[in-house]
């Protein structure tokens, strides 16, 4: 009587290990689709129109959503003012490199803005900077700050990164820094992203006041000089 032949133990764990791989192929393949997706959306704010505009506070801004690589040199030049202007002092000596560092970050393909502008009619006030720019902003009124964010990989999760929220002081502590989080979130929700993270120097006081305590946002250590700050 012919007698049949049982898996060898040897043939069953290949066989798992092909399927095993074969679930983690899948999986990446569906993260970088929906990461590849996220980031081919040019306008998100077209998801969220009450987001378009906040009128509070004695404060009248629109917002205005770009790319990294298709921004013009006078905006690049506001961007970079803005950031030596708040990020200088808490950065101390090693703001030279970190100025460099965030020139690079600023224009890759991937890299999405937020602008935000204060509404034409409104614009009594001008600063220094503003004066400076206003070629740039002429026929949107003049920007007072900007998100920069990217749709990217942290640890095997789709995460929105942000990168930058920054505001001129005279437009600060008025709801919209948290205004434009709570848009943040919502964008990072529409695409099916895992989390929202940022990164938040120690030094930065007002930055750090801003997301642990008017934010409540969770917080985890990721080295000895900042926070990773995950919603």
């Amino acid at each position: 009587m012919e007698s049949k032949r049982l898996p060898s133990k040897h043939s069953n764990n290949n066989r798992e290990k092909r399927v095993k791989r074969k679930e983690i192929l899948e999986k990446k393949k569906a993260i970088d689709e929906c990461i590849k997706s996220a980031s081919a959306d040019k306008d998100p704010l077209a998801s969220f129109l009450p987001f378009r505009s906040y009128d509070r506070n004695g404060l009248s801004v629109h917002l205005k959503a770009e790319c990294g690589d298709k921004l013009s040199f006078p905006i690049k030049q506001y961007i970079m003012s803005l950031l030596k202007d708040n990020m200088e002092e808490p950065y101390g000596s090693d703001w030279p490199t970190e100025e460099k560092v965030k020139r690079r970050e600023m224009v890759v393909p991937e890299a999405r803005y937020i602008f935000v502008h204060e509404t034409p009619n409104e614009c009594s006030y001008r600063t220094e900077r503003e004066r400076t720019y206003t070629n740039c902003i002429e026929d949107k009124g003049h920007i007072v700050g900007f998100v920069h964010y990217r749709f990217t990989l942290e640890e095997e999760i789709p995460v929105l990164y942000v990168y930058e929220l920054q505001l001129e002081p005279r437009v600060q502590a008025k709801g919209l820094g948290k205004f434009l989080m709570q848009l943040i979130e919502l964008v990072a929700h529409k695409n099916r992203m895992g989390a929202v993270m940022l990164t938040v120097q120690k030094a930065n006081s007002l930055a750090m006041n801003f997301y642990l305590n008017k934010l409540r946002i969770g917080e985890q250590i990721r080295n000895s000089s900042c926070f990773t700050i995950k919603s």
